[in-house]
């Protein structure tokens, strides 16, 4: 791969290629588009850094590239705010109204999720988009499950007031 030995031209067209799928990732974390692109821009320093140590058989490069554009997503969150390490014994499942949210098109609900405090946004995007689990959540994030769970809660909690909140 022409990337793997420093071929200015060939990083930009992976750059090129994978720009969109880097930055789709990027704006579920981003509060706006010019956080999602310095967030962009350090993943790919991070990925043609890198791009050695990337291994065809542990997996594809779109895996890997999520990966690291997740990643400093996070390290990016975690700069601009401080996770608190809250403990609930039970944590209060809100119910969203899906008859709100079907009539509420996908950017307006990505709006209201970049409008959550920075630590509640980044659960609820690992967890609900991402798929991740709480257990990986503490991992990521240095946070307990406990914790992890109530950010989760006040998400939905919180989206579920703003979509309640939206005309009918």
């Amino acid at each position: 791969m022409d990337c793997r030995n420093g071929n200015r031209k060939a990083q930009e067209q992976l750059y090129r290629q994978l720009y969109g799928f880097a930055m789709a990732i990027a704006m579920r974390y981003a509060v706006d588009e010019h956080e999602a692109a310095d967030i962009l821009t350090h993943a790919f320093v991070k990925m043609f850094r890198s791009i050695q140590s990337f291994d065809v058989t542990k997996g594809n490069f779109h895996g890997w590239l999520k990966k690291i554009v997740i990643n400093e997503s996070l390290d990016h969150i975690k700069q601009r705010s401080r996770f608190s390490s809250v403990e609930l014994e039970t944590v209060e499942e809100p119910s969203v109204n899906n008859s709100v949210i079907e009539k509420t098109d996908a950017a307006a609900i990505l709006a209201l999720v970049r409008q959550l405090p920075p630590a509640t946004h980044a659960v609820f995007v690992l967890y609900a988009i991402d798929g991740y689990t709480h257990r990986e959540i503490a991992e990521q994030l240095n946070i307990s499950e406990g914790t992890s769970k109530w950010h989760l809660s006040e998400a939905r909690k919180i989206l579920q007031q703003k979509l309640t909140a939206i005309k009918v």
